[in-house]
This record gives C-alpha cells, structure tokens and sequence, in this order.
C-alpha cells in the first residue's frame, strides 16, 4: 500500500501545499486501486500531476469542514461538464451523514439531483467496517467541533517477502483532539498519518478541536503505532517544534507529512 500525500496543509491551502487530501494505492491482481482520504480545497489540481481523474476509485471523508471536502465540487464539474463526457461509473463518496445535501449547498444546486447523478454518496456507520476492493476502511468517531468527525484505518492484506498474506495498517487521524476513538483506530497502525495542527504553549488549553505535537505522540504510544507522520500543520506553524513535541512522547519512528512525498505503508 502507498501513501502519496497530495495536501497537507492544515486549515486552509499554504504556499508549498493545498488543503488536506491523501492518495492511497495498492495494486491486486495486476490492477491498481486509487482512493482518497479527503478532498479539501486546493487539492484536485496538485491530484492531476499522479492520477487521471477518471483513475479514482472512491473518495472516503473524514469529516464536512471545507479543507476536507471543498474540491468534490471541482470533481463535480469535471465529471458532469466534460466535453467528452466522463465515461465512467458514479465515484463512490462515504461521508458524514448529510454530504450529498451540504455538497449541493456548495455549489448552489438543488438539493435532488444535487450531485447525485456525478456521485454514489454513501453514509459513514461508527466502528462499521466498509469494504472496497481489497481496502477495509472502518471509521472512528472522534473530538472536533462538528456533527459527524471519523478516523479512518485503512487496512490492506498483501503478501509478505515470503508470499504469505499481511495485513497493512493505515490510520488517518482526520481532525481531532485526543480521544479513546483516536486511539482505537490507530492500534498497531503500521503508518499513524496524524494532525498536529496545535502547539503547546500556543494552544495546548483549547481542547476537544486538534492535537499538538505532544499529544499526537501520547496517542500514537498509547496506540502502538509504529510509524507517526505528523500532518495538517497550519501555516503558521513551525514543523521543526510539532516534531520535538511528538519527540518527547513517541519514541518511533517520525517525521511530517510533504506534499508531492509517497510512503510506503
């Protein structure tokens, strides 16, 4: 399974990324997989120097703030007003309960059809797995200021250097604070992608909206996580310090989330 981080950006797009938006691959019996977790505003033009449009296979959202959703409204316009017309099958959207009415609020559209003709919108059930191909996605509720916020843990069985199959972990945090869900769903995750968009010091008092640094490490050790990629840092923060505070609770492997860099989960 391969990670491409396609924004990171935390809150709104900065000048080196777009809003949050992560591209998942795997390959099965010769043929390539492409979802995405999260579309946030921004993103869909930096998604077009890896995938086609049409190579994407679903769409999974953690949660209904703009820089996690907004460009489904761009895909809708590329889906619905080609020239060429599209010549694929609706992509799958799982969201919160009330996307498909809140996408088409966005874009100023009737709520039926709204983008239904463009998308299969499909409703996120706490802690129910969703399989898709050969991903599992199973959401975690989580702490943030919105009707309806997940994690998200991705697993994929592959084969090992001896053939034998493995399941891969990994947990998208989307936007939370420290929480019992959070930890569930990071449970011996292989790759715990997190957000750090507080520091301590600055933000630390505000509870129940984002992690810092530290708290995303106290997370990530009380999960077992074996690889922390701190991500959705604001602009205005200082990567180099969202890594020392996670130093100082998490004693794997770590580093933060760029834009345009794969990893492999």
């Amino acid at each position: 399974m391969k990670l491409t981080i396609v924004g990171c950006s935390g809150s709104f797009p900065g000048p080196q990324s777009p809003a949050s938006c992560y591209l998942v691959t795997t390959v099965r019996e010769g043929r390539t997989w492409r979802i995405l977790l999260d579309l946030g505003n921004g993103s869909l033009g930096a998604l077009q120097r890896y995938i086609d449009l049409r190579e994407i296979d679903a769409v999974f959202l953690s949660h209904l703030h703009p820089d996690h959703y907004m460009d489904l409204c761009g895909l809708h316009v590329a889906v619905h007003w080609d020239p060429a017309g599209w010549g694929q099958d609706r992509i799958p959207v799982w969201g919160p309960s009330g996307t498909a009415d809140r996408m088409a609020v966005a874009y100023g559209l009737a709520l039926d059809p709204g983008m239904h003709e463009d998308f299969d919108f499909r409703t996120w059930t706490e802690a129910e797995a969703v399989s898709f191909g050969p991903f599992t996605i199973t959401p975690y509720p989580v702490s943030h200021p919105v009707e309806e916020a997940y994690a998200l843990r991705v697993e994929v069985n592959e084969p090992n250097e001896f053939g034998e199959p493995e399941t891969h972990v990994l947990t998208y945090s989307g936007d939370t604070d420290a929480c019992d869900g959070l930890v569930a769903a990071a449970v011996n995750a292989d790759l715990f992608l997190c957000e750090a968009a507080f520091h301590e010091g600055r933000d630390d008092a505000i509870q129940g909206v984002h992690l810092t640094g530290k708290r995303a490490g106290e997370v990530a050790t009380d999960a077992g996580a074996k690889r922390l990629l701190l991500t959705h840092l604001p602009v205005w923060n200082d990567a180099n310090l969202s890594i020392d505070e996670a130093r100082g609770s998490y004693a794997g492997k770590l580093a933060v989330a760029v834009a345009g860099v794969s990893y492999t989960v």
